[in-house]
């Protein structure tokens, strides 16, 4: 296949996939890529350590369904998860035998439509990251693109119309078996507590597949975008159209409300604007970040989803010692720091102080004394360098690292 995609394939199409998926070699590959992410156990409620126990078993009978055309998947199970702002956004667990055959699956065709996907998208995709993507937001902005078309689908994952999404896919692939597999997927029924019921539309959230989809589907706008001289920086369904005018943007944003409506999509309105990202109040929301008046800011939302974190890590009742309540939140806090090193200091700073009032209250409390650690009693028994003797990794102190090595 390798050497298929240098040379090119005659018509553009490709045949005869489907053995390459279910081939022992690419089963087991999938089954490694997902024992390494664990996750949760699917409707069938057997979970990754237990397919484990019989793992070589249950890879020979999957490759004799997907062999055979025998092969269904089971329903996928429906949970809904914390959004930042306090909303519930809905995820689906496939069962651990179909992410195996979704990431086998993935393996073999995500090589075909990569080599076409367009430089201007970073989301789920090899070798590429949403760093790099805040990088080439930044360069833009550096370079005078500062009229800013922020664009927002509406429910994209689960609006994505099968028919015009299967006409994308057989662009390229012809293999009659490859085309069932992702119906398959596309229409598989979704569980939710005593519900059950099969999507029209949409692909699964948390689905090993979806993102790769998603890619397939939004692959003619970044074309589009490209070729009417736009500077688009896209990560999955979250894009940007970067201008150097505010009516180009206007004119762009004209363009992608009607490519969006054309190909059965929907902006958000709510959440869609144009602005200038020099101005206070003009700025925009990308991938945490809020870029506004020539900097770049924590966005609100990700402040209070480490905020809330730390809480959790951090509750008075909590029994476990100082030591172990900071080992469990230095990975946390090098992360976070990780990805927003390039966001203004001063949130690094308030961050630090509310880590050190959070455990100076645990302190207290285990001294059998009420509080929340912000008297100057509690600072001058446990100032900042005890903490800092005590291994608590601080954001201030990571800038000044960060700052000198550069």
């Amino acid at each position: 296949m390798l050497a298929a995609l240098e040379n090119g394939v005659k018509g553009g199409k490709w045949f005869s996939l489907i053995d390459k998926v279910y081939r022992s070699q690419t089963l087991k590959v999938a089954w490694d890529k997902v024992r390494g992410n664990a996750g949760a156990a699917g409707v069938d409620g057997q979970s990754v350590k237990r397919f484990e126990v019989r793992a070589e078993a249950y890879l020979e009978e999957l490759e004799r369904a997907l062999r055979t055309g025998e092969y269904r998947p089971e329903p996928i199970k429906r949970v809904e998860i914390l959004k930042e702002d306090g909303k519930l956004r809905p995820l689906g667990i496939p069962a651990v035998k179909d992410r195996i055959v979704q990431t086998a699956l993935k393996l073999v065709i995500e090589p075909i439509f990569e080599q076409e996907f367009e430089e201007s998208s970073y989301g789920f995709r090899p070798r590429r990251s949403a760093k790099e993507a805040l990088r080439e937001v930044d360069a833009l902005i550096k370079e005078g693109y500062t009229h800013v078309v922020d664009a927002d689908l509406e429910s994209f994952f689960d609006t994505i119309p099968h028919q015009v999404l299967r006409g994308r896919v057989e662009e390229r692939i012809s293999d009659g078996a490859v085309h069932k597999l992702i119906e398959l997927f596309l229409s598989q029924d979704i569980i939710e507590e005593l519900k059950r019921w099969t999507p029209v539309g949409g692909t699964p959230q948390g689905a090993v597949i979806s993102p790769l989809l998603a890619n397939i589907y939004l692959h003619p706008l970044d074309r589009h975008r490209r070729e009417r001289g736009y500077r688009m920086v896209r990560y999955a369904d979250d894009f940007v159209v970067l201008c150097q005018t505010a009516e180009e943007a206007q004119a762009a944003l004209n363009e992608v409300r009607a490519w969006v409506e054309q190909n059965g999509l929907k902006l958000n309105a709510d959440k869609t604007q144009v602005g200038d990202c020099r101005q206070a109040g003009q700025g925009f929301e990308f991938l945490g970040y809020r870029f506004e008046v020539g900097r770049r800011w924590v966005r609100r939302k990700s402040l209070l989803a480490l905020r809330e974190r730390i809480r959790q890590k951090t509750r008075r009742t909590r029994g476990d010692s100082l030591a172990c309540i900071i080992a469990d939140l230095n990975p946390t806090l090098r992360g976070w720091f990780d990805y927003f090193k390039h966001a203004q200091p001063l949130v690094y700073q308030l961050t630090d102080s509310f880590v050190r009032r959070r455990l100076r209250a645990i302190l207290r409390k285990q001294d059998k004394r009420p509080g929340m650690g912000k008297c100057l009693n509690d600072h001058l028994r446990w100032p900042n360098t005890f903490f800092a003797t005590q291994g608590l990794f601080t954001l201030t102190a990571a800038r000044v690292l960060a700052s000198q090595s550069r």
